[in-house]
């Protein structure tokens, strides 16, 4: 599949990819140790949906492409951070949201079921700020995707801010 571009804001250094119906605004009572590891990795698990962790608060760029296969020719020299976890699509609809309002950004029709999904996080050292939106922030994020039934989430390469 081709690869699809996304440029939106979004709050609170994250946004979300999902499978249709997720509310990310539902009062749901959340574990504060495993929010901290899930920032650490810069990812984090729900159902039926994932949490991306970003560097800048507002402006998020990035591109998004669904795999055959995953892919193996990656230079992982050209990014600073990234981690695979998984996601159930049961509804056949990926959307990526932004946060906290859950706008959908980005919809693509795949087919159901478990994805093992790959977030390529580069020039995270550009934002200088991380609470704030600022025009000069260059971070990127590249996601791959690809049916798999593995639903282990791991850290391929850790940002270590400079």
């Amino acid at each position: 599949m081709k690869v699809q571009k996304f440029n939106f804001d979004t709050q609170y250094n994250q946004f979300y990819i999902s499978s249709v119906g997720k509310d990310f605004n539902a009062d749901e009572k959340k574990d504060m140790s495993s929010f901290t590891e899930d920032m650490n990795r810069r990812l984090g698990i729900e159902k039926n949906a994932l949490i991306v962790f970003t560097e800048s608060y507002g402006k998020i760029r990035g591109d998004i492409q669904v795999l055959e296969n995953a892919s193996i020719n990656s230079d992982y020299r050209n990014y600073d951070h990234i981690v695979e976890g998984s996601i159930n699509i049961e509804s056949g609809v990926l959307q990526l949201l932004d946060s906290p309002h859950s706008h959908i950004e980005l919809s693509i029709n795949v087919d159901p079921g478990r994805y093992k999904v790959r977030v390529y996080s580069s020039n995270l050292s550009s934002v200088k700020e991380t609470d704030l939106p600022h025009s000069t922030d260059k971070d990127y994020y590249h996601i791959e995707l690809w049916k798999n039934d593995n639903m282990e989430t791991k850290v391929i390469k850790q940002y270590k801010e400079q």
